[in-house]
């Protein structure tokens, strides 16, 4: 049986066995991982001179001179999700580089107002929970966005609801990179100016936050509506 809760709070509701005050002790992990950091990149342009995908390059540069280890996703020759089994080859290469991570970043170019269907359906294919695994949970997010007109937020904010949705921990800077055919040069790297210093600002951010939060991940989003599913009443009760 759970234990009543403190004289003069009434809480039918909750069941005080299951509910976890915080641990200073396990906020702050007795050993940590000092591996590098480890990155998933993710760009949503199937194009050849994609715009979403020299900027993903661009910032994968960066967090391997800040000490991460990274990974690009190709998106091309991932079906559309639910078109076929989760066994397919790149359905499984995507999950495999999801749970191997532990912050991402997500580029998307905005068409329309919103995110491409390339970029969507890289997440739709990545489940909240594999059985007890769940590829997403935990990891740091940092979310970038290229136009092809003036500067807007609208993909970086649908990215940071699909961040906020896969159960991630989504940084406080983003990138934004209007006109983004002019930021690029013949060889695909970014120009100099204030638009490449956000990029390094968000890579910077991610590194620390990355580098702050991955060992004390498991703790920070323990829940107590899922330790209710993993122990619930007996029958007879």
């Amino acid at each position: 049986m759970d234990a009543l809760p403190p004289a003069g709070e009434a809480l039918p509701a909750l069941r005080p066995g299951l509910l976890a005050p915080p641990d200073l002790a396990r906020l702050e992990p007795g050993a940590r991982a000092d591996h590098p950091p480890r990155i998933l990149l993710l760009y949503g342009s199937l194009r050849a001179r994609s715009f979403s995908r020299l900027l993903t390059e661009e910032a994968a540069r960066l967090l391997r001179v800040l000490g991460a280890e990274t990974r690009i996703f190709d998106p091309r020759d991932l079906p559309m999700a639910n078109s076929t089994s989760p066994d397919h080859p790149k359905v499984q290469e995507l999950r495999a580089l999801s749970l191997w991570s532990e912050g991402q970043v997500w580029c998307s170019p905005e068409v329309h107002g919103a995110v491409t269907g390339v970029f969507k359906n890289q997440i739709d294919w990545l489940p909240l929970e594999i059985g007890a695994v769940r590829p997403t949970q935990g990891r740091t997010l940092a979310v970038m966005q290229v136009s092809g007109g003036s500067q807007s937020f609208n993909a970086v904010n649908t990215l940071r609801l699909l961040g906020r949705w896969m159960r991630m921990f989504t940084i406080p800077n983003q990138s934004s990179v209007p006109k983004a055919y002019e930021q690029f040069d013949n060889a695909g790297r970014m120009r100099p100016g204030p638009l490449y210093d956000r990029v390094v600002d968000v890579m910077e951010e991610l590194v620390r936050f990355t580098w702050l939060l991955r060992d004390r991940a498991d703790t920070l989003v323990d829940r107590y509506s899922e330790r209710i599913a993993t122990n619930p009443f007996p029958k007879s009760m």
